[in-house]
Order: structure tokens, then sequence, then C-alpha cells
């Protein structure tokens, strides 16, 4: 069913206009189960109590139901509005409100009360401030770090786009990993991802690297939006060439029939074949799924890419 043309206009007024794309049905091998359990309902309600956001919801994740289940929730910083306009994503667009001071404190109350052992905190785009909201997010690493100094960490930062140092503050902070999405291959950047650029990405990872060379880095792709195998090979080749560690790819699925419309569905052995090419051009870890989201497994995820690492330096190689 297609969302109500009200509701796209208060979340996506940018693209109350633009012609609709039907949106396809789903193959069998991404239809999820809505979320039933009692786990998921307790984790539903810790975000409200500590007034957070979470991408699970503002993105409309299809494994929210899954992830919640296991107290696995991934937090969205700075607000539910975000300043940029992408073609594909489902989080509001507009002016975004003030940032709120006791945010990192309820995020790391949260994850606290969570028992999280791995936890993704992502945040809108926010261009309308000076350091994009790299000094929050090092607030709400140093908050979690005090709440829960068990806990590791993993960031999803936005591009911070003309921001100068930005990512400086991030790294500085010490998150175990540092994530950010290149999301599609650069010749569909004017269509997918218009607010951004693809190159000023790629150079955001590998100024992280540099930054702190111990520090696991990670980005992810979605296919099925009209990219060439050859396209998603050279991304590969980009991001290795920028140090990233860890790869994630899934498939895109059209939130609203405004949105980017699906070129087609990638079936489970074609992501098995991206696994296996991904793999051979010598990332650490590798996620490759029609479900597979930039947190989707993200601790599971974590541990084994750094069995990887600690088994790539005992083979000295």
């Amino acid at each position: 069913m297609s969302a109500p043309v009200e509701t796209i206009r208060l979340r996506h007024p940018e693209k109350a206009r633009k012609p609709d794309n039907p949106i396809q049905r789903k193959p069998a091998w991404i239809r999820v189960k809505a979320p039933t359990s009692p786990v998921y309902h307790e984790t539903r309600k810790i975000m409200r109590t500590h007034n957070l956001s979470t991408v699970c919801e503002e993105a409309a994740c299809p494994n929210i139901g899954e992830c919640w289940a296991k107290r696995h929730a991934t937090m969205m910083i700075m607000g539910e509005v975000c300043t940029r306009a992408c073609a594909f994503c489902n989080v509001a667009t507009g002016k975004p409100g003030a940032l709120d001071s006791f945010e990192p404190t309820n995020v790391a109350n949260a994850v606290s009360k969570l028992g999280l052992e791995h936890v993704v905190i992502t945040s809108v785009d926010r261009d309308d401030l000076d350091d994009g909201g790299a000094g929050h997010f090092a607030a709400v690493i140093g908050a979690i770090r005090e709440a829960a100094p068990a806990t590791t960490i993993e960031v999803l930062t936005p591009d911070f786009l003309r921001k100068d140092g930005a990512e400086d503050l991030v790294v500085s902070a010490k998150p175990d990993v540092f994530n950010h999405n290149l999301e599609t291959v650069p010749r569909l950047y004017a269509s997918v991802r218009p607010g951004a650029r693809y190159f000023n990405s790629l150079r955001l990872l590998q100024r992280v690297k540099e930054l702190d060379p111990a520090l696991f880095t990670k980005s992810g792709i979605m296919v099925g939006l009209g990219e060439s195998e050859e396209e998603v090979l050279q991304v590969m080749e980009d991001l290795r060439s920028a140090d990233v560690d860890f790869l994630t790819v899934g498939q895109y699925l059209q939130p609203t029939p405004k949105h980017h419309a699906i070129a087609r569905f990638v079936t489970p052995e074609e992501f098995k074949r991206i696994e296996s090419l991904a793999y051979a051009k010598g990332f650490l870890m590798v996620s490759a799924t029609p479900l597979t989201r930039s947190s989707y497994h993200a601790g599971e995820d974590f541990a084994r890419l750094r069995a990887a690492r600690e088994a790539k330096l005992a083979a000295g190689t």
C-alpha cells in the first residue's frame, strides 16, 4: 500500500510534486514478518522513555522486528529532520531544530539500560551546523564510554561536506568503528544522492584511516538502483584504495511512490557473487544479502571483523 499524499508532503515536501514511481511487489526472499516480540515492545518503550529517535523507525528498516527483539536499536542523534533530500531515504527533510544538550546522556543511559555489547550511533545530515554535528557525535561517544565502558561503539556519520576538520573531532573521541556510506555508484549520485559528492565521501573514509590507522572503517552501498556490476566493482576498488575494512551491500527498497524507483531486485545468488568478489578485493569483512543494512547484525559482525584483523596480523599479511 502506498503512503498517503499528506504523509509524503509532511515528511518529504521536496518530493510532493514529483511523478509517482509505482512500488513493486517484493520477492519472497525479502519479505519479513511484522514485529510481535515482547522484547521489541520493551526496546521501543526504552527509546520513548529517553526521548530518542532511531534510524530503524525513521528509515523504515525492514529488519526492525528482528533487531529490536534482540535489543539492538540504532540511535539516530541530532533530531528527526535531515537537511538533505536524498532520493532513496525515508527520513523527513526540512529545517532541523536546535541540538538537545541532554541527548548524549539520554543515549548513554539507554545503551546502559539495554545492556548493549555493541551500539551503532548515526544521525541526520546537519548542514546547518558549523561542524556538521561532529562535536555532538564526540559528546555522545564520551557519554557512552562513561555510562557503559564495556560497550563497543560504531558511528555512521554524514559526509561532513565543507566542514573542515569535522572528522578529526569524531576520530579523536575514539569510536571502535567509523562508518560512512557511499550509498551508490558515482554515475547515480546526481539522481540518488544529489546533495553529496562521491569523492568527498571517499576522501572522508581515507582521511579517517590516516588519522587513526587502528580504527576500523566501514562503508556500504545499495544495489537495485540501476548500477552495473562493473560499477560496483569500481566502488570496491575505490574503497580498498582508501583502506576501508568492511563493506555492506543490500537491496534498495523504495519507501514511497515519490522516491527513486527500484530498477530490479537482486537475487540472493547475485549477492553471494558480490560477497565473493568483495573478499577477493581484500576487505576484512563483507556483508552482502538482500536485507543487509549498515547496522544489521553489527555486533556479531564487529566481533568477526576484529577476529579477521587479528588473524591477518598473526599471518603477517
